[in-house]
């Protein structure tokens, strides 16, 4: 196995194994059932490709927060777009919307030097406030509801062929360890659409054109050293406005997948609820990573898929899980004499370890926010090991 195999493959083995565990001793075989797998599968999706769409922008040297903004606009756009000419017409639509704010992002940060966290919580303002206009101009008349869009053509779902079903009769067999791969194999399988697969695979895409290939090398040099980057002849305007026109994109498509993925009825006012702000954090848990911020994603759309699928109780045991996992890293941070870290990892864990014992089912205003809750923990935890792009939020005066 190559060192790179082997890096994947631990972290993900250890997250099987620590599910696993924790069903064993909490018999909450909903932990790992195919409908909370599914369900977090779709509620990752849209996060994944707000991540992506800050990764793009971020490795140019330019920060995002606008992310939200943009995933509002693609969320009204798929909602037109599906109205007018279906969900595949949708997803475009969304994925232009999504682009203009990319680009007035763009405007402000790289042509007029406005400060990229101001710049981005302008387009998180305007996005809000032009979606809201838009839909009291356009779905009013149709739904009688300014907030609301009448009911949109959504994509179709479909299955891999007989691997739900087999997983199903085997996650229900309750084998440690196997039942929970199964329902894993099994959720992820069934529920598909267009946007899902599409999703994922710009994850490898996005590795692939930033990692591998020549133009991705001048889009990253941008990030880490403009300077240098133009005096090699890198054309340090245009690769950034390339990276938010991404960006942007890639956003809105995570608002049409709020949208027109299966189940959904259309665009409703708030309703993206923070993704893009957790799209960020999933990013920077990522460390700047198309892999990284996978795993990432899929931690805090697990979170939100139990939350939705399973009652308190079950979710209480996702909280024992976490206490375990707190636990171990605890005991490593000590190992390794990093006393501060360590003690204050076991002070979390304590608490939480507490409030699971103290309580028989978790009240609904903390399941409610346990994606962000979990988006604050991890980002505290993993903050010491990031390394964002050295020129990150700098502006370049090079072509200037």
């Amino acid at each position: 196995m190559s060192a790179k195999t082997f890096r994947w493959a631990l972290p993900v083995s250890a997250a099987l194994l620590l599910v696993s565990v924790t069903t064993a001793l909490t018999h909450a075989y909903d932990l790992t059932s195919p409908g909370v797998v599914r369900t977090g599968l779709a509620l990752a999706i849209p996060i994944a490709l707000a991540a992506l769409g800050g990764l793009w922008a971020e490795r140019s040297g330019v920060v995002n927060i606008g992310l939200e903004g943009m995933m509002i606009l693609g969320s009204w756009g798929a909602a037109w777009g599906s109205l007018q000419f279906g969900p595949l017409f949708g997803l475009l639509a969304a994925a232009v919307f999504g682009a203009a704010g990319g680009a007035l992002h763009a405007l402000a940060t790289v042509t007029f030097r406005v400060n990229h966290i101001v710049s981005g919580v302008a387009v998180n303002l305007l996005g809000a406030g032009v979606a809201k206009y838009l839909a009291n101009l356009v779905f009013f008349p149709l739904s009688k509801n300014p907030r609301e869009s009448p009911p949109v053509q959504t994509l179709r779902s479909f299955d891999v062929p007989f691997l739900p079903r087999w997983c199903q009769s085997l996650a229900e067999r309750h084998w440690f360890l196997v039942s929970d791969l199964a329902g894993v194999l099994g959720g992820a399988a069934s529920g598909l659409s267009a946007l899902t697969v599409g999703g994922l695979a710009l994850v490898p895409l996005s590795f692939w054109l930033l990692w591998r290939t020549r133009f991705g090398l001048r889009l990253r040099s941008c990030g880490e050293n403009p300077a240098a980057a133009a005096s090699l002849g890198v054309k340090v305007r245009l690769c950034q406005y390339t990276a938010l026109l991404v960006s942007g994109a890639m956003a809105g498509l995570g608002g049409a997948a709020l949208v027109v993925a299966p189940g959904q009825i259309g665009y409703s006012e708030g309703q993206t609820g923070g993704r893009g702000y957790i799209g960020l954090a999933a990013m920077i848990f990522g460390n700047w990573r198309p892999g990284g911020l996978l795993g990432a994603c899929a931690l805090f759309g697990y979170a939100d898929g139990l939350r939705l699928a399973t009652p308190g109780w079950v979710v209480g045991a996702f909280l024992y899980g976490a206490v375990l996992a707190l636990a171990a890293l605890a005991a490593v941070r000590l190992s390794r004499g990093q006393r501060v870290a360590g003690l204050v990892t076991a002070a979390i864990a304590a608490g939480l370890w507490c409030l699971y014992w103290c309580t028989s089912a978790l009240p609904n205003e903390f399941t409610d926010y346990l994606p962000h809750m979990l988006t604050l923990m991890v980002l505290a935890l993993g903050a010491s090991k990031l390394r964002p792009p050295a020129a990150l939020g700098e502006t370049s005066q090079s072509e200037h």
